[in-house]
């Protein structure tokens, strides 16, 4: 009698995550049905670095969601995770490199790794400001439960249940500033990293065919509950639990026809170390942001004469600064992001004919050409391509 691995019955958690498609916005569209598909394929690579790359004795770092675009991700940011555990010690060291921001969160779980995020997360989070490191100078962190007797250098928390660190590469000007390089070693004395087992190899193939669909029951209800409590169009700004402290999120969800644009209008706060704005499609993915202009920030972004930011969603190219492009979604989410900012205005969405949209910005609204438009595009692939993203 056969004792092989059915591998089929191993993967066949995965239907869990399809079966989430009653909870996206259109389930009998094929469109739909086939992003939710790709979703869940693209969660499942992402997982094999979850389960297979390092473990918390012998941490490494892997891609977290850059590659497959899940949970967003920020386009502004690498992101990296590791396994931990809090009853251990941790060295991060390397080059703080010139980012905008370099930040670490160590939380008691990864999201998607278990059916239901702790409450609360245990998480402990610190940047570069915290921790006083110096744009392009070396530096090491000790991260444990506990400062080590004796120890007066750089030193952050981490939970004693921890078990995972995400690290995030914020970058404000792709083309020109460096990333960091890090590693991170466990300092507590621990056995070689081991051959896998079959029993454990199989019990981890079996995580990851679970790993798409908690990732769709945590956050289709994120995005899907902006849609829900205030319709389309119609920012509703929130810190969340779990994330970064310092920052204030303004999510909505958007909708327009294809001769319609969409304008984001609002303040900008006067002390503003980091903003953004990005697009996300319905299954909270982030939209193609290499080849599409789907994303602005701080840096890159144009405001009016007058102060204030005004970005353009429209399907086609509107001639004008700050467009947004959608990739081809009629719908979809949008995310700003205020970092550490002394206000958080509220943005508004005004959805006008494409054909009339210069009726509705200032008069000195800068015409962008096709071949400016080209030129921008452009570096932002180059800049986007020389980012380590896995």
């Amino acid at each position: 009698m056969s004792t092989e691995p059915d591998l089929l019955a191993l993967l066949a958690p995965l239907e869990a995550a399809v079966a989430q498609l009653a909870d996206t916005w259109h389930p009998d569209d094929p469109a739909f049905q086939a992003d939710l598909l790709r979703q869940t394929m693209t969660s499942l690579s992402y997982a094999c670095f979850a389960y297979f790359h390092a473990d918390a004795e012998h941490p490494d770092w892997a891609p977290l969601w850059n590659p497959v675009y899940t949970l967003q991700p920020n386009p502004d940011d690498i992101y990296l995770q590791s396994p931990i555990r809090g009853d251990l010690t941790y060295r991060v060291a390397g080059n703080r490199g010139t980012c905008r921001i370099l930040s670490f969160t160590t939380q008691r779980a990864l999201s998607g790794t278990v059916d239901e995020m702790p409450r609360p997360n245990g998480h402990n989070e610190a940047d570069d400001s915290d921790l006083g490191l110096v744009p392009g100078e070396d530096f090491e962190v000790i991260f444990s439960a506990r400062r080590p007797d004796g120890y007066t250098g750089k030193w952050a928390p981490i939970d004693p249940e921890a078990r995972g660190m995400i690290v995030r590469y914020r970058s404000y000007d792709w083309l020109n500033e460096v990333d960091p390089i890090l590693s991170i070693e466990c300092l507590d004395p621990v056995p070689p990293k081991p051959r896998l087992s079959p029993a454990e190899i199989i019990h981890r193939i079996g995580e990851m065919s679970r790993f798409p669909a908690r990732k769709t029951r945590l956050y289709y209800p994120m995005q899907n509950g902006v849609k829900d409590r205030v319709g389309y169009n119609v920012f509703e700004p929130v810190r969340m639990p779990g994330a970064l402290a310092k920052q204030v999120y303004w999510p909505a969800c958007f909708q327009l026809d294809p001769d319609e644009a969409l304008i984001i209008e609002t303040a900008l706060p006067d002390i503003r170390p980091y903003w953004n704005i990005q697009l996300n499609d319905p299954l909270f993915n982030a939209v193609e942001y290499v080849y599409r202009l789907s994303s602005t920030n701080g840096h890159y972004a144009r405001p009016s004469s007058d102060g204030r930011l005004r970005a353009v969603i429209a399907l086609t190219d509107p001639g004008v600064p700050n467009w947004l492009d959608p990739a081809g979604y009629t719908e979809g989410g949008i995310y700003g992001r205020w970092y550490d900012c002394d206000s958080a205005p509220v943005p508004t969405i005004s959805r006008v004919k494409l054909t009339a949209l210069r009726d509705h910005l200032p008069p000195d609204t800068p015409v962008v050409t096709p071949e400016q438009r080209a030129e921008e595009l452009r570096l932002r692939v180059r800049a986007c391509q020389r980012r380590r993203r896995w």
